[in-house]
């Protein structure tokens, strides 16, 4: 083989591990907003399966600096086809949900502190706030649910939300703002 072929070769293996270890980085926090969106946990499975799908498609020539706001915009475009798909099952087929509130209770967002050190009171409390938060969550608008969880779960800026969400940069800061408010009202006994 020439020396260009196995220079090739060698560069599609490099971009394939740095796709996969930025796919594995980004995994459960995708799951967990999905889970959030849905409220159903095999539909944010198949949600994020899809976004993942469709990044290593369309995009994984681009630049890996390109990759965490692609995979936010695709990520987020297939929630709101969710919805879509859902409203329309829902008007033509009569179809019924079919979560039960037994599943949202036990449906608590992963990921908080490490309780190390914390008494069994203490543990109580973060547990019984982490539920509290994940009923605001859900009962947020979705456009204020995803300008929250980009902005605050994925670290991104307004520019980088805004095209996630592809809206305008006034539009995130005032889904933002507006989430900011509904969860501390909704919150306010149990987080300062």
């Amino acid at each position: 083989m020439s020396n260009y072929v196995l220079t090739m070769q060698g560069a599609m293996l490099d971009t394939t591990r740095m796709l996969e270890q930025f796919l594995a980085g980004v995994e459960r926090r995708a799951y967990r907003m999905a889970v959030v969106a849905t409220g159903l946990r095999d539909e944010a499975l198949e949600i994020v399966q899809d976004s993942m799908t469709k990044l290593v498609q369309r995009y994984r020539d681009k630049d890996p600096t390109e990759w965490g706001p692609l995979f936010q915009m695709i990520l987020q475009s297939t929630i709101r086809d969710w919805y879509r798909r859902r409203k329309v099952r829902n008007t033509v087929m009569q179809w019924v949900s079919q979560h039960s509130s037994d599943e949202d209770d036990e449906d608590v967002i992963e990921g908080y502190a490490d309780p190390v050190g914390q008494s069994p009171e203490q543990q109580t409390k973060t547990a019984q706030a982490m539920v509290k938060l994940q009923q605001a969550l859900r009962e947020l608008p979705l456009r204020q649910q995803q300008a929250f969880l980009l902005r605050q779960w994925e670290g991104l800026d307004v520019l980088e939300t805004a095209r996630a969400m592809q809206v305008s940069e006034g539009s995130v800061k005032t889904h933002y703002s507006r989430a900011i408010q509904s969860l501390r009202e909704k919150l306010e006994g149990y987080w300062p």
